[in-house]
């Protein structure tokens, strides 16, 4: 699996993923810094990042489990160099992003808002701790 960042022309691929327009994915890598996962010519997932704070903000995961994992390594590596803790937000009906998440070594911090009509669980990671 190969992780690099996104550019412009991704933006269809992520919009599948995303389950999202491909005008905003376009925006999303513009806007955020964009990592994707490929195996071979197939796009496997995708995590967007930013930082605001003192705290690092996954605003989106999207992929298969082994995939969101080793996506989720960036702003993690982030957060630790910045000494900053990592939020997200996972929806329930989103078990591949959760198993990583939690494999990760997230904790769920309780429920998050309500997105489209569908209950979240919100997630955050103190690399600092995490590491001892």
């Amino acid at each position: 699996m190969e992780i690099r960042d996104a550019v412009e022309d991704d933006a269809e691929r992520l919009a599948t993923l995303a389950d999202g327009p491909p005008d905003v994915m376009r925006n999303l890598v513009h806007d955020r810094t964009v990592r994707v996962a490929e195996e071979g010519e197939d796009t496997v997932g995708f995590v967007s990042f930013d930082a605001e704070r003192g705290t690092v903000h996954v605003t989106q995961l999207a992929g298969t489990s082994e995939a969101c994992e080793r996506l989720l390594a960036d702003p993690i590596e982030f957060a630790r160099r910045e000494h900053m803790s990592v939020e997200l937000l996972v929806p329930e009906s989103d078990r591949e992003v959760r198993d990583a998440v939690e494999t990760a070594g997230f904790d769920s911090t309780g429920t998050g808002p309500r997105f489209d009509g569908e209950e979240t669980t919100r997630y955050r990671l103190e690399p600092e701790r995490a590491e001892h």
